[in-house]
């Protein structure tokens, strides 16, 4: 499987795949707010430019970079490199590449980076997320509450 995986960095001729992959991640959310889809798309589209921004203002050095399958989009890794930390700032999946092992394979990778250089890996996670239970499958550790967000971190073992 791993061979048929690559990284390459976001371009503006992403977003439109970005914002649908965004939206995927918010779907559930959407099914129970009584909006119009007009009101939907309005609130995602509003929401995606501001984690947009968001991203860019405090992980100015992080990388955008679009995960690829045979060639074809699936999904987003953005993730800032410091030198005591890992920062997983976005992963993201497109709905059909969930499940599969593909994060799974692709969060190890990261691990096994952090256990190379002696760095801490670190996610924020909104506590409903169900990518949650993976994390913690992968030996993340809570550290704390922002708000609706965890940080977890990982440290390899010692």
């Amino acid at each position: 499987m791993r061979e048929s995986i690559r990284y390459r960095p976001a371009t503006e001729e992403d977003l439109p795949f970005l914002f649908v992959l965004y939206a995927t991640t918010r779907a559930e959310e959407m099914r129970a707010v009584p909006w119009s889809d007009g009101q939907k798309l309005a609130f995602l589209d509003m929401q995606f430019r501001a984690q947009k921004s968001h991203y860019e203002q405090y992980y100015c050095d992080a990388e955008h970079l679009v995960i690829e399958k045979d060639g074809a989009p699936i999904g987003r890794l953005y993730i800032d490199r410091a030198p005591d930390d890992i920062r997983i700032v976005d992963i993201a999946l497109m709905p059909e590449a969930r499940g599969g092992g593909i994060g799974t394979m692709l969060l190890r990778e990261i691990l096994d980076e952090g256990a190379a250089s002696s760095r801490v890996v670190s996610i924020h996670v909104e506590h409903y997320n169900p990518a949650k239970r993976l994390y913690e499958r992968l030996g993340f550790q809570h550290v704390s509450t922002n708000g609706i967000y965890h940080l977890m971190e990982w440290r390899a073992a010692t």
